[in-house]
């Protein structure tokens, strides 16, 4: 497998590359150069199968040539060892065709765990076959940089810094990063929003300098191994529901584009999806782009679902790379006139072909509200704001009430008590393993939203560990 950057100047690279790689040194995001298939007899073989058993077989050809099959298995099977449901990623039915997904059993309680326990594992493998070392940087809107953490901590040969913005997240969010006090942990809060500390991180990496000094790779979904994960979850649902012979309609709580991405990866591997809807809330980019050809950058506004405060998705330019045909300078073409203008131009033709299979929708604080509660009166469920918006965008979109309609739940509802309980009167436990979260001690440091502030920090770091 060869991956290629959507900006068509960086070198393809194999797998171990890529993960290493990160962002690609012409600013773009790496996919697969030819999408594996997965055959209807594939499909039909996975059904009954375990859920880390599908996985290996779904991700298998991604890193094929860089990890014999048995490596890869195992990797696997120990990054879902530690979820705290048997079917790791379990369906749970909320009316006749409606199922959630409940992607929130790992060990931070939100969907990145599915892709980041992996992730961190690949790291350990590869950096030890390699004998590297490496700095990882992420930026996280809440979820992402727990996740990170989490997979990274105590890990020899990776130290990692996350990027949140500051009194932007929930609390809960920010005390299950800012409570690791692992040595090579370092949580910085920057003053500015999450496109910031995005916009930061992706500036590192483009200093190409600065990139080589600290040998920098990333957790985010701009890392092609985060989407990799994520698509198997898809085909689960898929072959649970009666892929081949039937389709599933998508619905997912969107912020950087990496989840649905995965989706409409998955639908390119051959798994049967009649229709992707994306749920946003009031900072609607995306929802304005699908119903009417308008991605036009606002302000971002703070809001009860904070994943999902972006006006710059990142893995929109994975989907974009083929809206264009694979047109690598129209891609950078296309992104530079977004980032100077704030509006991404975007022909009819191209536009409709996107609008065709996804479907925005979305939902301010007051609606994601009334949506908590409505689906708590309705099913006994309780959910979170992102998979409230989710399952709204679901039940008022879907174009074809005979598909199956899949809603990604993305974080355990107890990360967002508060909303939680405005919503339905209760206000949930966290489980046990994280009962004592509010009384751990917290660490992390305020910098200025300054791409020489944190590159300086990270500098400070490093030296203190060659000291060492």
């Amino acid at each position: 497998m060869k991956y290629v950057s959507t900006r068509g100047k960086a070198p393809e690279l194999n797998f171990d590359e890529v993960l290493l790689t990160g962002l690609a040194r012409d600013g773009g995001l790496y996919v697969p150069a030819a999408w594996p298939k997965l055959t209807e007899d594939d499909l039909r073989e996975m059904r009954g199968l375990s859920y880390e058993e599908i996985a290996a077989r779904v991700m298998y050809p991604f890193v094929e040539g860089c990890i014999p099959e048995d490596d890869f298995a195992h990797l696997v099977a120990d990054a879902y060892a530690g979820f705290d449901h048997d079917a790791t990623c379990p369906l749970k039915q909320l009316d006749s065709n409606t199922w959630v997904m409940e992607l929130f059993h790992g060990p931070t309680l939100a969907f990145k765990d599915v892709a980041l326990q992996l992730l961190g594992r690949l790291f350990d493998y590869v950096l030890k076959k390699q004998g590297k070392r490496v700095t990882i940087a992420g930026a996280t809107s809440g979820d992402t940089g727990s996740a990170a953490i989490e997979a990274c901590r105590d890990r020899e040969a990776i130290d990692i810094f996350i990027l949140h913005p500051h009194n932007r997240t929930s609390e809960v969010q920010r005390r299950q990063m800012t409570s690791v006090l692992s040595m090579n942990v370092h949580n910085v809060a920057v003053e500015g929003t999450f496109d910031d500390c995005q916009d930061l991180v992706k500036a590192m990496f483009n200093d190409l300098s600065f990139r080589d000094e600290v040998n920098l790779s990333a957790v985010n979904s701009i890392n092609w191994a985060r989407i990799m994960a994520q698509i198997v979850y898809y085909v689960y649902a898929g072959v649970s529901l009666g892929a081949p012979e039937r389709g599933i309609t998508v619905s997912v709580p969107t912020g950087n584009f990496g989840n649905i991405f995965a989706a409409y990866a998955a639908r390119e591997m051959g798994l049967p999806i009649d229709q992707f809807i994306v749920g946003s809330n009031s900072n609607d980019i995306l929802t304005r782009f699908l119903s009417d050809n308008d991605m036009s950058m606002k302000q971002v506004s703070p809001s009860l679902s904070p994943s999902m405060d972006i006006q710059v998705s990142s893995n929109f330019e994975r989907l974009l790379f083929d809206l264009l045909d694979r047109d690598g300078e129209e891609v950078e073409e296309t992104m530079q006139q977004f980032r100077a203008s704030g509006k991404m131009p975007m022909e009819e033709d191209r536009w409709r072909r996107a609008a065709k299979d996804f479907t925005g929708h979305c939902l301010d604080d007051n609606e994601t509200l009334a949506a908590i509660g409505a689906i708590h009166e309705s099913s006994g469920e309780l959910v979170d704001p992102h998979t409230a918006v989710g399952i709204i965008a679901g039940w008022t979109q879907r174009k074809d009430p005979a598909s199956p309609l899949v809603c990604m739940a993305t974080a355990h509802p107890a990360k967002f008590p508060d909303a939680v309980e405005e919503a339905t009167g209760i206000r949930p436990a966290l489980p046990n393993k994280l009962a004592d979260l509010f009384d751990r001690e917290e660490r992390f440091e305020v910098l200025p939203n300054s791409v020489d502030a944190i590159q300086t920090r990270i500098r400070k770091s490093n030296s203190a560990g060659s000291a060492e």
